[in-house]
């Protein structure tokens, strides 16, 4: 990642994150995380689940309000598409690592409602040292970035998903260097599209992106 320039109350999550832990050591680890101010207001911490040696990682960009209520990642509107396309696009569900590049839920409240609000770079900067453990933990062969945040995260700088979205780069994360990286749509970017024009493409498009990231790992 870029230089780290902390702050009082955003001094990065590395003093938090146990060297050299598995998944579960992570997990275990993350409620007491202070590296930045989004875990006052939030519920709980989500980190990520799946299988401690998935071969497909996918990192999201954060918990939404049902994520940050059930302390699972991907479990809203957005991951019912994840899952459909990963069905579709003929990879287990249950054998993927599923993650976000930031941890805490980051949102603003209009009446009873909570309303995402995008995570600043510097929060993607202060909680890199989690999905850094992570990525070294699980070793995937294929990390697919979910949106321009995660792939932020996972490459260490500024992306445009368009310029880059469906095709194998050659560029690896620091922490899982063996890794190959795709990057594609969040899949909320497609779920906006439900129910209106563009939406057979925009999902056709996903599937197609996720099918690529199966291929890679044969």
């Amino acid at each position: 990642m870029a230089e780290r320039r902390a702050t009082p109350d955003r001094p990065g999550a590395q003093e938090w994150v146990p060297p050299d832990g598995d998944v579960d050591a992570l997990a275990a680890a993350a409620p007491a995380c202070r590296g930045c101010e989004l875990w006052a207001p939030a519920t709980q911490v989500v980190v990520g689940a799946g299988p401690p040696d998935a071969r497909v990682v996918l990192v999201g960009e954060q918990p939404g309000d049902r994520e940050d209520l059930a302390g699972e990642p991907f479990v809203g509107p957005a991951g019912r598409v994840l899952h459909d396309g990963l069905r579709d696009a003929g990879l287990d569900a249950g054998a993927v690592y599923v993650t976000n590049a930031v941890k805490h839920f980051r949102f603003t409240e209009r009446g009873r409602r909570r309303l995402h609000k995008s995570p600043a770079v510097a929060h993607v900067r202060a909680c890199h040292p989690w999905l850094g453990a992570e990525l070294a933990a699980v070793g995937p062969r294929v990390v697919v970035c979910l949106g321009a945040t995660a792939a932020r995260s996972v490459l260490g700088r500024d992306v445009t998903v368009g310029e880059l979205r469906g095709r194998l780069l050659d560029e690896h994360p620091a922490e899982a260097p063996d890794a190959t990286v795709l990057v594609t749509v969040h899949p909320s970017a497609v779920l906006r599209l439900r129910g209106r024009a563009g939406w057979d493409e925009a999902y056709a498009g996903f599937v197609a992106d996720l099918r690529a990231a199966g291929a890679a790992v044969g």
